[in-house]
């Protein structure tokens, strides 16, 4: 299975962005599903679940069962107070998951999304501003250079500067073999998936300062890639490179930069394209819970306090959270 959703969700993403992304992606490979941890547990929808499919890029709002963002499970704490923060993909899946909780921790949040995606995206929109905090949405296509620039430059103007970017967007279309991949799907994933970020991050380091962070989305395909998806594949392979490579970079600036290499998760991703049928009806079934990962399961830890003491648990630019 791949990535979907990459629980990754890193929810303070922004010192550390190491994104506490918790929870185990789905340990495929796993013998049997373990009894429910909690009460609540028990009540999670479990395989099989019904075959779906939406175009390309797909609403969550539309899915069954609907994934959780932890609109209403996700508590803050004042964490991210007066930043100012840029999410790619923030209308679903792990970047929507992101928003909710960044508002929630005090944060004002621009979001980027695909014109199709307008309805997931009002309902982020509103959620960030039931917290009291200001919401931006910004459609557009991300394989549009001239765009990314725009997208930047309009949530740091409209949000009166920029601390903290996540670039989570990213397009995934399952294919048996590298000769049903066309050149024009081999463009637009590695122009979504790897210009975009690249693109995105060189606008935004015009505008940060020591202090700011960058959060990319990798994959545990990184690293042990499916198949079924081999151009989607490399890209999270070379995001995790570039992630390495501007850490090193940008250290002397003050500026963090970290990615998050989660497992699969169930986004719209998942019903538009990026896993077969076969593969959606038992969604989760290897995991040790029995379940799919929920965009809202990421670990709750302070992701971008300023203490040195948690700085130094983070100093490494990569984050996996797959498995457990």
């Amino acid at each position: 299975m791949t990535d979907t959703d990459r629980r990754t969700f890193v929810t303070g993403a922004a010192l550390a962005a190491s994104v506490a992304a918790a929870a185990p992606a789905v340990a495929q490979g796993s013998e049997g599903a373990a009894a429910p941890t909690t009460p609540a547990a028990a009540r999670y929808p479990k395989p099989p679940f019904p075959v779906q499919r939406q175009p390309w890029p797909g609403l969550a709002s539309k899915m069954d069962p609907r994934p959780d963002h932890g609109e209403t499970s996700y508590k803050g704490s004042g964490r991210l107070a007066g930043k100012r923060a840029l999410i790619t993909g923030g209308d679903s899946g792990i970047g929507r998951a992101a928003a909710i909780a960044y508002a929630r921790e005090g944060a004002d949040v621009a979001i980027n999304y695909l014109p199709a995606e307008e309805p997931d995206a009002r309902e982020v929109v509103a959620l960030i501003r039931a917290e009291g905090r200001k919401a931006v949405a910004i459609p557009g296509d991300l394989r549009d250079e001239r765009f990314c620039r725009r997208l930047v430059a309009q949530a740091a103007d409209q949000l009166g500067g920029l601390d903290i970017l996540v670039n989570n967007a990213a397009r995934q279309q399952t294919r048996p073999t590298i000769a049903d991949i066309s050149s024009q799907d081999f463009d637009d994933t590695m122009k979504t998936n790897v210009y975009a970020p690249f693109w995105l991050t060189k606008a935004a380091l015009e505008r940060m300062g020591p202090g700011a962070v960058i959060v990319n989305t990798s994959s545990e395909q990184a690293g042990d890639p499916s198949k079924d998806i081999v151009d989607y594949a490399m890209t999270r392979a070379a995001v995790l490179n570039f992630t390495k490579g501007m850490a090193k970079q940008l250290a002397s600036r003050g500026i963090r930069v970290n990615a998050v290499a989660p497992g699969p998760f169930w986004t719209p991703l998942q019903v538009s394209g990026g896993a077969t049928p076969e593969k959606q009806r038992v969604f989760g079934q290897s995991s040790p819970a029995g379940r799919y990962p929920r965009p809202a399961r990421r670990d709750r830890r302070p992701l971008h306090r300023r203490r040195r003491s948690l700085a130094q648990l983070f100093d490494r630019p990569d984050l996996r959270v797959d498995r457990g």
